[in-house]
């Protein structure tokens, strides 16, 4: 028996994106291109061989761009594709999940209120909220 669709994309999701660096890396690299020395800055905790690992893992699947600034000696700043921006949803969604669950309030709010911002599918076609029952989504 073969696994459900919803576990294949995850798992595809988990292979392009799944450990703990490149998430980081990626929401990171969210406000613009980056060099290298501001990343390992911005990522805290990141060794300098798991950090070019990474990038070039990442660059490899298509979600950062290297685009280099000098060439002796060879310096590159890093920048999200466009497929690579399309994460910032997921993240956003992620980071809240996180932020629920930890000692201090670190949730997102809304700008112009105050008021802590929620993360929910929404269908445009039906202009309503969507449940997290497994019956209301489905893969095509």
């Amino acid at each position: 028996m073969s696994a459900p669709e919803s576990t294949n994309a995850l798992a595809a999701a988990v292979e392009l994106v799944g450990d703990r660096w490149s998430l980081l890396i990626a929401h990171a690299l969210l406000d613009g291109p980056r060099r290298f020395g501001q990343l390992q800055g911005e990522v805290a905790g990141i060794s300098p061989n798991i950090l070019s690992q990474r990038l070039k893992h990442l660059e490899a699947k298509g979600l950062v761009l290297a685009a280099p600034y000098s060439r002796r000696p060879a310096r590159f700043a890093y920048e999200l594709t466009a497929a690579g921006r399309e994460l910032a949803s997921a993240l956003r969604m992620l980071a809240h999940w996180g932020a629920t669950r930890a000692a201090t309030d670190q949730t997102m709010r809304h700008d112009a209120c105050g008021t802590p911002a929620e993360a929910r599918w929404w269908c445009p076609t039906c202009d309503r909220p969507i449940d997290d029952e497994a019956t209301e989504l489905h893969h095509l």
